[in-house]
């Protein structure tokens, strides 16, 4: 089924590498955190662990598998599986053209806030009112969206095993010992440990349902699922390498940064909100209101701030390039062109398409879309509706239309599929379920 004549990585190590730092993105370091702290701490962990390895691992290896089988964007992916299913291809193609713009602008603010700390204004960013008033400007907004944009389209333009691959390999070991420094750090703040005891002892009192539901749409946002990038990535997966173990170590990555994220912030913020757990649920303004607060309270607070933004500028970095290779991916393969004119395109009008979501907290702040600021209906539309909706037909076409053994055959290329059974259970039945639910409590607001 395959006609594989384009880029590919030059091994599992740079696979695994970017598709983590795709996985790896900004929602792991204030999402997460906040979710814990909200819904029950160390039963939160629990619950999310058990659903990465086994609700998580069945999507990811399922669009991974379909990349790699057909080698196709996700444009003629599906309709390469199954005719009946183009639809899907143009669905999940849509799923990063409407992220990718407003990411950029939540990028500039990171290029912003690392500005702010690599000069010393670490005094300044502690201001209730400094992140509003930034965001409402006009042109240094627009200027630290180009930066970020910029920088993406340079590694994007690079091709895979030259741009992404070999950035993947340095950032992510990076993000991985800045993570691991910052969380240490963290705990030796006075009454950082009752922060930590906080985070990771499980709270059975505050099990429920919806312990459940945010752990299960927190994993499939945070694992670039129903985005299109894990089957573009699959299609530059070389055929030798293991498709399983990739997956079990991109998981590992994923799960073990949120895990690290949680450990950099809860303990720090709960010591200076001594220890209040409404502090921590305050979603993302956490990241550019609180979380400057706390630095500020510190020793070294324009250090601590400096490398904490660096980390958040990886990851935004790493999750906005496999969102561009995805678009690129999709009109290379469509118009049969050549990667740099594609990424110049790309890269002009995601400038252009993020202009309403950057000046719609400024001079088009009184612009609403059925009652939404700009940037957060583009984010309601796509997290809240389309990939959902992406996952739960992707789910019913491999479980039901074409069986699982269309994905089987595929992992089974490289040996065993150890996980067969379950992977089976899982796509026909569990993930359909989850999906449901997901799309369900979104759209009414459950979580």
């Amino acid at each position: 089924m395959s006609t594989k004549t384009k880029s590919s990585f030059s091994g599992r190590i740079g696979f695994v590498l970017a598709a983590a730092g795709s996985a790896v993105g900004m929602g792991n370091l204030w999402r997460f955190p906040y979710l814990a702290a909200k819904y029950g701490g160390g039963i939160f962990l629990l619950v999310y662990i058990i659903l990465a390895v086994t609700f998580g691992f069945a999507l990811m290896i399922t669009e991974v598998a379909i990349g790699r089988k057909t080698g196709k964007s996700p444009l003629h992916a599906y309709e390469a599986i199954h005719p009946k299913f183009k639809f899907l291809g143009i669905a999940a193609s849509a799923v990063p053209i409407i992220i990718f713009p407003y990411y950029c602008v939540i990028g500039g603010w990171v290029i912003k806030y690392f500005e702010i700390y690599i000069t010393g204004q670490a005094h300044a960013a502690a201001n209730d009112a400094y992140f509003g008033e930034f965001i409402g400007k006009t042109g240094e907004p627009i200027v630290c969206l180009a930066i970020f944009l910029f920088l993406t389209s340079l590694v994007v333009m690079f091709g895979v095993e030259k741009g992404i691959e070999r950035v993947s390999k340095i950032m992510m070991p990076l993000l991985v010992l800045l993570a691991l420094g910052i969380s240490i750090y963290s705990l030796t703040l006075d009454g950082a440990i009752e922060g930590l005891i906080y985070y990771i002892k499980p709270d059975f009192s505050q099990f429920s349902i919806k312990t459940i539901i945010a752990a299960m749409g927190q994993l499939f946002y945070s694992m670039s699922l129903a985005m299109g990038i894990m089957i573009t990535y699959g299609s530059y997966m070389r055929r030798e390498d293991s498709l399983e173990s990739s997956v079990r170590n991109i998981e590992l990555f994923d799960t073990g940064i949120a895990f690290l994220a949680g450990m950099m912030i809860i303990p720090s913020v709960f010591v200076f909100s001594g220890g209040s757990s409404e502090t921590l649920q305050q979603g993302p303004t956490l990241m550019f209101v609180m979380l400057p607060k706390v630095f500020d309270s510190m020793p070294g607070s324009n250090i601590f701030g400096l490398v904490f933004f660096i980390l958040v500028l990886f990851a935004a970095l790493t999750s906005a390039i496999s969102l561009m290779e995805t678009i690129v991916s999709i009109f290379m393969e469509k118009f049969h062109a050549k990667r740099v004119p594609v990424s110049i395109g790309v890269m002009l009008a995601a400038f252009l398409l993020a202009l309403p979501s950057t000046l719609g907290y400024g001079v088009w702040s009184n612009v609403k879309i059925f009652g939404y600021q700009i940037l957060d209906f583009f984010d309601f539309i796509s997290n809240n509706i389309a990939m959902p909706i992406v996952a739960l037909i992707t789910a019913v076409l491999i479980g039901y239309a074409v069986k699982p053994q269309t994905v089987i055959d595929e992992v089974e290329l490289n040996g065993k599929f150890k996980s067969k059974k379950l992977y089976i259970f899982m796509i026909k039945f569990v993930v359909p379920i989850c999906m449901a639910v997901i799309l369900i409590s979104s759209l009414f607001g459950i979580v």
